[in-house]
């Protein structure tokens, strides 16, 4: 190979020797050549065999989450310098940062991914990506060695400045909203994309558990996990870079709170020494980020050379290289020198949560994409002669309650979703019993005057009067609604009928209920879907079995409570909708 030649050369003799005859010189000269070149043929030979690399290279192509890369390459240097073989040739092991949800979707097809994601050696951030890829491509080749490289526990970090040191113990769900907008007040918590990062994958699954281990049953599970879903899109970002971006940019009045792991918090701190970020312990189990090494060949020559690399990586050199930056190691020891107690780190590691099955991180992500495909509502408001009624102890009547309410269910959707409202009753429009107060649109899109959709909407809610005459046109008003929708669906969106009334159909000639399902019926198309969603409340609600029937005929349901200020905690049903049917997929 031209790196070892000169390591056996000999000096030339400086000796005198005595003239012999020119062609005694000849012969001796050429019989000694051959004795030279038969020593150095076998001098390279043994060298081969013993100590030196015979030939071609074992090049072994690792691919490394990128805040391990720093630590793994200068281990990489010192295991290739040390000529490790392999049937007489040198190993000698490459190392490249690779997003680890990009080799992971590059496995399964099941998301995008850039650049080259096929290696011999995988050293993703968590063993969620191995095991989702087990999951979804099951011929795929992955070998768990059992060997964790590196450990960094999830922790919460606040910017130093604005930090809580009150020293008072936190769960998740106390820093996790898992109620509806407005009854519960917090700072926004920034998050990477559960779907494309371990850190916020990790995040759901504790909020998963801590919501599991807390909820009395299904339906309330639904709902607060939900909550917690909506908020932490609230505070999504694409990627760690851009969450780092968004959390340096926090203030008082919205001070800045993030999950990420204890290596990312010493990341960001070493970036941003004049703004650091305080790192602190919740209380209860954590998830780690455990770095674990994955064999992707059956070849055995490069399964052998993955296993003196691994050996390497497991050494004490390795693990002293890997704690500088900021890691735990694979029994949880840190370097105090490195993550400092000055910015909240702790030596002792904080317990850990089992990495989650196959199956559970599969939902996780189905979950977290069903809630962030924006929505396309149309919200249709009963103002019929019934809501001038007062709501017993509020003070206001329930179309005021109600208006109110459905304004804070306008805070759970993204400036992306279509909203639009109705109302109806009886004859609000000529001959027609419901009537267009504001169009489906974008809330984030604009009027001529610059109001934002979303501005017109919550005014349009909040001058809603009800028509003392009025009665209530319901099933026409379904199916006015439900055809407007059909004929304007959107497939990139979740497209819904949602209904506020506080009474029963009360429309005499109008449309019968069996007409109402027959008409839906013949509509509906199954990959189409446009679930009507009923939220009834009042004394003069008798009978919820229609609205239940007309829920199952378009995948949506029927909610009935006497209380209307309880429509902004069924609103957190209703979007538990899209998990509870991903539950039974």
């Amino acid at each position: 190979m031209g790196r070892h030649r000169g390591r056996y050369a000999e000096e030339p003799s400086r000796r005198t020797r005595r003239r012999r005859g020119r062609g005694g010189a000849f012969a001796a000269l050429a019989a000694a050549l051959v004795i030279v070149l038969g020593l150095a043929v076998a001098g390279v030979y043994m060298f081969g065999q013993s100590e030196g690399c015979g030939g071609s290279d074992i090049a072994l192509d690792v691919a490394v989450s990128p805040e391990l890369a720093p630590a793994l390459d200068s281990v990489a240097s010192d295991f290739n310098a040390e000529e490790h073989q392999v049937d007489g040739r040198c190993v000698y092991a490459e190392v490249r940062q690779v997003d680890s949800a990009n080799v992971a979707f590059g496995i399964t097809g099941a998301g995008a991914t850039m650049g080259d994601t096929d290696s011999d050696v995988w050293i993703p951030d968590s063993s969620m990506w191995p095991r989702l890829v087990q999951s979804q491509a099951g011929d795929a080749v992955i070998t768990e060695t059992g060997t964790s490289v590196a450990r960094s526990p999830l922790v919460l970090a606040e910017l130093a400045e604005y930090a809580d040191e009150s020293g008072d113990p936190r769960t998740w769900t106390d820093v996790i909203p898992t109620s509806a907008p407005g009854e519960a007040a917090g700072s926004t918590v920034r998050v990477a994309d559960p779907a494309r990062n371990s850190t916020g994958l990790g995040t759901l699954y504790l909020v998963q558990g801590v919501l599991e281990e807390n909820s009395p049953d299904a339906q309330t599970f639904n709902t607060h996990m939900t909550a917690a879903l909506q908020a932490l899109h609230q505070g999504a970002s694409p990627d760690e870079e851009a969450a780092f971006l968004a959390f340096s940019g926090g203030t008082a009045e919205a001070p800045p709170v993030m999950v990420m792991s204890e290596q990312a918090a010493w990341r960001y701190n070493s970036a941003h020494e004049e703004a650091p970020a305080r790192v602190g312990y919740v209380e209860g189990d954590t998830y780690y980020l455990d770095y674990p090494y994955i064999v992707r060949s059956e070849e055995s020559d490069v399964t052998r050379a993955a296993e003196a690399f691994r050996t390497e990586v497991r050494s004490d050199e390795a693990r002293a290289r890997i704690l500088e930056q900021g890691f735990r190691g694979p029994e949880g020891e840190v370097d105090t020198s490195v993550l400092t107690e000055d910015v909240g780190f702790v030596e002792e590691p904080p317990s850990e949560l089992a990495t989650p099955s196959e199956g559970a991180i599969t939902d996780l992500i189905r979950s977290w994409n069903q809630l962030k495909m924006d929505s396309r509502v149309l919200t249709i408001v009963d103002v019929s002669g019934s809501m001038l009624a007062e709501v017993p102890g509020t003070g206001m009547t329930r179309m005021q309650v109600t208006s109110a309410a459905a304004a804070e269910g306008l805070q759970m959707f993204t400036d992306s979703s279509e909203l639009g409202l109705w109302e109806f009753s009886t004859n609000v429009n000529g001959d027609l019993h419901y009537q267009e107060t504001a169009p489906v649109r974008e809330l984030q899109a604009t009027t001529e005057d610059g109001t934002t959709h979303r501005d017109v909407i919550g005014g349009a809610l909040a001058s809603l009067e009800p028509l003392p005459q009025g009665d209530t046109a319901l099933y026409d008003t379904y199916l006015a609604a439900y055809q407007e929708m059909s004929s304007t669906y959107r497939p990139d969106r979740t497209n819904v009928v949602l209904m506020l009334t506080d009474g029963d159909n009360d429309n005499p000639g109008g449309l019968e209920l069996d007409e109402l399902l027959s008409q839906i019926n013949d509509m509906a198309d199954p990959s189409r879907p446009i679930p009507i969603i009923t939220i009834a409340f009042g004394p003069d609600v008798q009978n919820l079995e229609p609205l239940q029937e007309i829920a199952a005929a378009t995948g949506g349901a029927a909610y009935m409570t006497e209380d209307p200020t309880e429509i902004g905690q069924i609103f957190l049903q209703a979007f538990s909708l899209r998990i509870s049917e991903n539950q039974t997929e």
